[in-house]
């Protein structure tokens, strides 16, 4: 039925497409871009890619800064559709598909030079900025974009602090969409291919009047989930349910899916011989049935104090506990009335690796699972030519709605999972004067920035039957406040010098209203029907009794009295404050050697705000304030070179890197609360060397490698589980693609385009403290496709293959040690495609 309603829709498209619905549904576009452009004759040599990275349209040979950039015809070749299919294309960039205990693939951990975020909470922001037509998009969840009638896709390696701003410390991902054709024309594309797999994609292009130009363009992705759900022997499927709460629910019986559509839309207004107005929108419904998750290890050994919950549950169900816990703690797991807990089943089943499935793709998980996802946003820019100078305004908005389940514990019993519900709103306005001065030797871009964020994440989290449990609604928001300069003098024609610099000042508001509804600190210490009397006792030193761990009463404090299950600090009036402050510089200098070779050298910032630690799960001491943690902070210094050879047949670009990072944000599993910190400061260096070569016109070779060293050199005192010698998570020391194309032309009867890509990437860690389950081994990516062109290219076949070596890795985990159990993400297995185009 979702392949029949994917077919229907496009010929509903086909059919009905209308200026009215172009302009009703209009997307954002760099004016600065050169998307649309006719293509240039074929010379022979390798094509020139115009990029923004400076905020004007530049050959990005001419650029000093390391980028990799990939056009829309590159990634249709290549069968890439969303962002972190990019990741295994690009020199030192890790890029995946969800984040521990999230439960959407539409969360992005991105990460460059082993700089990023691996998380999606709302007090976190990313490391590397995710910036769609100019437009920031603040949040993790939905940064995974849809590749959507794209003209480019741009990789800006270091931080782009001057330029870019806060949270772009690891670097910046810049996706360019095309605009409006001046004349008609559509194109659309059906795929077919494994796991029931149907996508369409398709744009139209309307000129509705003399300078009026519209377009629309829309995707569906339909797809089965690569991992099947089995029942456990002895048991059916669904014999054991639970009635905790959830933000919705799905029963899938195959996770790892895709059900989704988006829609881009534009309209183009030349105002003037010197002003043209875009009016811009997109939308992304997704309904997915969750990540494949798949459980690595139990922990349920009481002798180890670090399981705590595991341990705890099957004493529960063994009856093996003393008579006063079975009693007060107990209880509610057996009979599944006071706290909704098991249904009754025959038989109740301990916990353990017994419930460790046979393979990668298969799961006895039966509790919920699914991500479902509102994304959509509109912007207005302006641009005015003032001669030997532009004016440009980008007026933005946007808003996500998300909603996500995951069961985590690979079994049939409620032994972990996890739901959210996130609701976010941003408005951005930016105003940029760029130019050229004093006999044009001076380039300039001048800017100011204002944005506004808010929202809440609900954390809804249930460890093993309900012994704890997590309320957690969190409020946030941030506004922000930046100028910015950024200048290139040329003190010769061929000595240039860059001076660029960002002022950003930011305010922050958090409320935090994380509660265990169970009350597992009342009841562990002896309060069975916890009331104020005994969250009074808890607050107050020596007035707690003897119990279960024999925790004296001081050292943990449920703090509110209007709610005594919440574990977070009560906030003031107006909630908790923070207010941060950065200046970002950026120091260049170029030479120009001739047309067809620059080296350079620079010197940058960069700069990740801070925030509150949100996920607490046990009450703090009385008196305590929200924990906070500070800004992380970097300094590069990059050294490169930019050439091409013999006509253009040969581009090679390299650069080197030393990166000062301190004030590390990274999460450490603390109990079974995952709790951001300030871990240390470390020192990373590396390099990136790109080639592309073409040295008959039907032959083209790229290849690229890159070479990260990250360590720690200095770790906070309150730091565990990490020492100077861990590895940064996400951050391979070696990466190496090779990705060939070979044409053969049929004369007036079309052509054949062969074309691979091979990646290889030494090993990673999933996590920070370096887990040895959640290790990711060095991994050989293979991909390959054949397509037949039409003549003129009117219309197109292509087959092929992804990971075609059927190389298996977790690509996310969680190591919830006092949770009870180790669980991660794989790689999705081999897969084949199809892929028909037709253009008008």
């Amino acid at each position: 039925m979702r392949n029949l309603t994917s077919v229907s829709l496009l010929a509903i498209v086909i059919a009905g497409c209308s200026p009215a619905l172009a302009a009703a549904q209009a997307a954002n576009q760099n004016a600065t871009s050169a998307d649309n452009a006719a293509p240039a004759k074929d010379d022979g040599g390798i094509a020139q890619i115009v990029v923004t990275a400076q905020k004007r349209a530049e050959n990005i040979q001419n650029v000093p800064i390391s980028i990799t950039a990939f056009t829309s015809a590159s990634l249709e070749t290549k069968g890439v559709t969303d962002v972190t299919a990019i990741g295994n294309l690009a020199p030192n960039v890790t890029l995946d598909a969800g984040t521990p205990f999230s439960g959407s693939s539409a969360v992005l951990s991105a990460y460059i030079r082993g700089i990023g975020q691996n998380d999606f909470a709302f007090n976190l922001d990313p490391g590397v900025g995710v910036y769609l037509d100019g437009v920031y998009l603040a949040r993790s969840v939905g940064a995974n974009q849809d590749l959507l009638d794209i003209d480019r896709v741009e990789i800006l390696k270091g931080p782009q602090g001057d330029l870019f701003g806060r949270n772009t410390i690891g670097g910046a991902i810049s996706i360019s969409t095309k605009k409006p054709a001046k004349v008609f024309g559509a194109k659309f594309e059906v795929t077919a291919g494994r796991y029931n797999r149907i996508d369409t994609k398709g744009v139209i292009d309307i000129p509705i009047a003399d300078g009026l130009y519209s377009s629309f363009s829309f995707a569906t992705k339909n797809n089965d989930g690569y991992q099947k759900q089995i029942a456990f022997p002895g048991f059916a499927a669904g014999v054991v349910g639970d009635k905790f709460p959830y933000f919705g629910i799905g029963h899938p019986t195959s996770f790892g899916g895709e059900s989704q559509y988006a829609m881009r839309g534009k309209l183009l207004w030349e105002a003037s011989p010197t002003v043209t107005v875009t009016l811009a929108g997109d939308y992304l419904h997704q309904n997915n049935n969750g990540v494949a998750s798949s459980l690595l290890k139990t922990h349920t050994n009481p002798a180890d104090p670090s399981n705590v919950f595991g341990p705890l549950y099957d004493g529960c169900i063994a009856g093996a506990l003393p008579p006063f816990a079975i009693a007060g703690i107990c209880n509610n797991i057996l009979n599944g009335t006071s706290l909704g807990g098991l249904v009754a089943t025959s038989p109740t089943l301990f916990y353990s690796d017994a419930f460790i499935a046979p393979s990668k793709d298969t799961s006895y998980a039966t509790g919920n699972q699914f991500s479902r996802l509102r994304n959509y946003g509109g912007s207005l820019t302006i641009d005015w030519s003032l001669g030997d100078a532009a004016l440009k305004s980008v007026t933005a908005y946007r808003k996500l709605s998300w909603q996500s389940a995951e069961d985590e514990d690979g079994s049939p019993l409620p032994i972990l999972q996890t739901s959210f519900d996130e609701n976010q709103h941003q408005f951005s306005e930016e105003l940029q004067l760029a130019g050229k001065a004093m006999d044009r030797r001076l380039s300039y871009v001048l800017g100011l920035y204002y944005f506004n964020e808010g929202g809440n994440l609900h954390d809804l989290v249930t460890f093993p039957a309900g012994l704890l449990q997590i309320d957690g609604q969190n409020y946030l928001s941030t506004t922000n406040y930046a100028g910015y300069a950024h200048l290139n003098y040329k003190i010769t024609d061929q000595f240039s010098i860059t001076l660029g610099g960002r002022y950003t000042h930011e305010n922050k508001t958090f409320i935090g209203l994380q509660s265990d509804p169970n009350g597992i600190f009342y009841k562990l210490n002896g309060y069975y029907a916890p009331n104020e009397a005994s969250r009074t006792a808890l607050c107050t030193t020596g007035a707690a009794p003897v119990s279960l761990q024999g925790i004296p009463g001081g050292l943990f404090c449920y703090p509110n009295p209007a709610n005594i299950y919440q574990v977070y600090p009560v906030a003031p009036a107006g909630g908790f404050k923070q207010t941060f402050n950065n200046f970002s510089p950026k120091i260049g200098l170029e030479y120009q050697a001739n047309r067809d070779l620059l080296a350079y050298a620079s010197f940058s910032k960069g700069y990740k705000t801070g925030g509150w630690t949100t996920r607490l799960t046990t009450p703090q001491p009385a008196g305590t304030s929200a924990p906070t943690f500070g800004p992380e902070k970097a300094t590069t210094y990059e050294a490169g070179l930019k050439s091409q050879f013999l006509d253009r047949k040969v581009v090679f670009n390299l650069a080197g890197f030393y990166t000062d990072y301190k004030g590390i944000q990274l999460n450490f599993q603390v109990g079974t609360s995952p709790t951001l910190q300030n871990a240390g400061n470390a020192h990373i260096y590396g390099f990136e060397a790109e080639l592309q070569a073409r040295p008959i016109p039907a032959l083209t070779i790229g290849a690229n490698i890159g070479y990260t060293h990250a360590r720690y050199s200095s770790l906070s005192p309150f730091v565990t589980g990490v020492t100077l010698n861990s590895a940064l998570p996400k951050t391979p020391e070696w990466k190496f693609t090779l990705s060939p194309e070979y044409t053969i032309d049929l004369g007036g009867h079309g052509s054949v385009l062969l074309s691979a890509d091979y990646t290889h990437t030494s090993s990673l860690f999933n996590d920070t403290e370096n887990t040895p389950l959640l290790k990711r081994p060095a991994t050989d990516n293979l991909n390959a496709a054949i397509t037949y062109r039409a003549p003129e290219a009117k219309w197109s076949l292509s087959v092929g293959g992804t990971n075609l070596t059927n190389d298996r890795y977790l690509t996310t985990g969680q190591n919830q040690v006092a949770g009870g159990e180790t669980y991660g993400t794989y790689n999705r297995p081999v897969e084949w495609y199809a892929t028909a185009r037709v253009k008008f």
